[in-house]
């Protein structure tokens, strides 16, 4: 799955991608109270750790909150560095639908993530990848594409993309 991570998120963004497999984690993130990683923390350590150059995008099986929010499905600077996504909240109803759709929901919301690295916002385009999902049902409804707006606007000067780790 992470060869076809590492290759659909190239082609989203027109960039090689390379993969990075730190040793480390950001223990500091964990909540034991909620029993989940904390992702702004997560996002912290990743500047702190995690390759030097280039964006940076975090894949964890681990379930990753916000104080204002039950769970995220992940988060990004803005127009920042770093960027992670969670796999734990894809795999809900894989019995009726299978490891494919596992795969197309991870590409979708590490896409939708590295976008904000970006500096894309959300989109009011229901298929493009930039759309908000509250839920899986939501992921499973939008492609794995940015429509043409936020193609457009990630072409902007300011926001071509660098290298990817």
């Amino acid at each position: 799955m992470i060869e076809h991570l590492r290759l659909h998120v190239g082609r989203a963004f027109g960039r090689p991608v390379q993969t990075w497999n730190g040793e480390a984690r950001p223990l500091e993130a964990y909540d034991a109270r909620r029993k989940q990683w904390y992702s702004t923390r997560i996002l912290r350590w990743l500047l702190e750790a995690g390759p030097g150059r280039g964006k940076v995008l975090a894949l964890t099986d681990q379930d990753l909150f916000i104080p204002i929010l039950t769970y995220v499905f992940g988060e990004a600077q803005l127009g920042g560095r770093v960027a992670v996504a969670s796999t734990a909240r894809l795999r809900e109803d894989l019995d009726l639908h299978g490891e494919r759709r596992f795969t197309e929901r991870v590409v979708k919301e590490a896409v939708h993530e590295l976008g904000h690295a970006y500096g894309l916002v959300h989109c009011n385009v229901p298929r493009c990848v930039m759309s908000r999902a509250a839920g899986v049902r939501d992921v499973d409804e939008k492609s794995a594409e940015l429509c043409p707006r936020c193609r457009r606007r990630l072409s902007e000067p300011g926001r071509s993309p660098h290298g990817l780790e």
